[in-house]
């Protein structure tokens, strides 16, 4: 179970509460199995750490976007690394309705699939 509480979306900042005591790696956005945007991650009230992302405009189009929220133990501008845990998504959907739960939870699993067949070659060539 994650211990990521999302506060929504809100003027394109996703932001949420992680709640643990010892401060989190790293936290990147991963949106179609690439990292798209690192979070800020700031100390909150005992043993809470309030995280904010940016969502990058020009990843928003018609349909249905999934972003993940990955944390690892990488620094700034490396690739994801080993041992990545999934701590929350968010899906979007624009322009024409769809059946949006479906679609969403489809994208959601691709993402998510693309990410793990990116892990494992990694873990296979090295």
């Amino acid at each position: 179970m994650s211990d990521f509480e999302s506060l929504g979306l809100k003027s394109g900042i996703w932001q949420g509460v992680l709640t643990r005591e010892a401060a989190p790696t790293r936290l990147v956005l991963v949106h179609s199995g690439a990292r798209v945007g690192d979070a800020r991650v700031t100390r909150g009230d005992r043993g809470t750490w309030r995280v904010a992302v940016a969502i990058p405009p020009e990843k928003l189009s018609d349909g249905v976007q999934s972003f993940l929220l990955i944390e690892d133990a990488g620094k700034d501008g490396e690739a994801l690394q080993p041992g990545a845990v999934h701590l929350a998504s968010l899906n979007l959907a624009a322009g024409t309705l769809v059946d949006e739960d479906l679609r969403a939870e489809l994208h959601l699993m691709r993402s998510e699939l693309e990410l793990l067949k990116k892990e494992l070659r990694r873990l296979a060539t090295g």
